[in-house]
């Protein structure tokens, strides 16, 4: 059995990821394709994620990719997030994903729309909700913001008390046309820190009909993706990611002709049939990442590349702050101060040269953010201490 150990997955990261200097991709789809997808659940995140993968990339080039030649799309799919896939990804998604948290969804709404009172039968009642709110969105050559659609179906976007603390709102539904391909969340009408898309027609926006691949095609081509960025990969490790279960996973790693590979510790992963070759040797490398970044959120087990910083970088509900990267390790992580400087926190001695080159790279953000300070809803523990000490 192949041994690929924990020095050389990291070679692997810095590499694959396009995030080594050297080896860093040519634009945002390239750097896109080097992760597989990047999250999206904060907007933010795709541009710091994108910058740190690309040299001299520009806010306006992300827009290009994203609006104008759409080679970039937003899709909620994997464990109900929103990610951006490349374009020709997403059938695969829809058929697969998409669909596994699309059906879920519908159920959950139609309970509450029972629990709640507003109907009898709910999942008549979100089906009909649908087909209003799509025939809205329809109507408008450039889509609809959340709020004009609530001023356009009113009747059906509208909040109402399910249980103590908990609300229906008519984004449930515009979440649930975008698991099923029937709408896409179109041009920004906001900052690129921000999110308030238009609501298109998924056909509108690609200019073609969705044809989402079969299930089992679907999870074969997205791990395939995600092992040929990622590998080696255990099957915890895609369970987690793709929110889906083992039967899925072994049916994909079967149908790929996987072959697995022992890795340091107990564990053993999974790589394609034509990636067994030794990864050659990386020099060190440095990298700031943003909050939920798919170099950091990528995996159940971490300890390759996280060691012993999770209780400071992730908050409870397992969702990755901003990360310091040294060497293909999690080293600390980085904050702004009121004027939008970059500082980096670490949270282990490195030597002088990990140290220059991370104070080289707060510089570079800094400059690429141009004084516009990035706020987050996940926050670990590290960027919350006021005053930072540094090992």
């Amino acid at each position: 059995m192949r041994h690929i150990p924990d020095s050389e997955r990291r070679a692997r990261l810095g590499r694959r990821h396009a995030l080594a200097p050297g080896h860093r991709a040519t634009d945002a789809e390239a750097a896109t394709r080097a992760v597989t997808v990047l999250h999206a659940t904060e907007p933010a995140t795709v541009h710091l994620s994108l910058r740190a993968r690309v040299d001299d990339l520009t806010v306006a080039d992300v827009q290009r990719a994203l609006e104008a030649d759409r080679t970039l799309v937003k899709q909620l799919a994997m464990r109900r997030t929103l990610f951006v896939f490349p374009r020709d990804l997403l059938p695969a998604a829809w058929g697969s994903a998409s669909a596994r948290v699309a059906e879920a969804e519908r159920k959950r709404m139609a309970k509450d729309v029972e629990k709640a009172g507003v109907a009898a039968d709910g999942l008549a009642w979100v089906d009909d909700a649908r087909v209003q709110v799509l025939a809205a969105i329809e109507a408008s050559p450039d889509g609809l913001t959340a709020v004009e659609v609530r001023e356009a179906v009113p009747e059906v976007a509208r909040k109402f008390d399910v249980s103590a603390g908990s609300v229906w709102n008519h984004g449930r539904l515009l979440t649930h046309l975008g698991l099923t391909a029937d709408v896409v969340r179109g041009v920004n009408t906001q900052h690129w820190r921000l999110s308030r898309p238009r609501w298109t027609r998924m056909e509108r926006w690609l200019g073609e009909a969705p044809v989402p691949l079969e299930s089992d095609d679907g999870y074969a081509e997205i791990v395939a993706r995600w092992l040929r960025s990622s590998g080696p990969l255990t099957e915890d490790d895609l369970v987690w990611w793709l929110g889906g279960t083992k039967a899925a996973v072994r049916a994909a790693l079967t149908r790929l002709e996987a072959v697995e590979v022992s890795l340091d510790g107990p564990l053993t992963g999974w790589v394609l049939p034509d990636d067994l070759e030794p990864e050659p040797v990386l020099e060190p490398w440095a990298a700031l990442l943003p909050v939920l970044d798919p170099t950091v959120m990528g995996w159940k087990h971490r300890d390759f590349y996280l060691g012993p910083h999770a209780a400071q970088l992730f908050d409870r509900n397992g969702n990755a702050g901003t990360t310091a990267w040294w060497d293909g390790r999690v080293v600390g992580c980085w904050v702004q101060d009121d004027a939008g400087v970059v500082e980096v926190r670490l949270l282990e001695r490195l030597p002088r040269a990990g140290v220059r080159a991370l104070a080289a790279e707060a510089e570079r953000l800094t400059s690429w953010m141009g004084g516009v300070r990035v706020g987050t809803v996940y926050p670990s523990a590290a960027m919350k201490v006021v005053e930072w000490v540094h090992p």
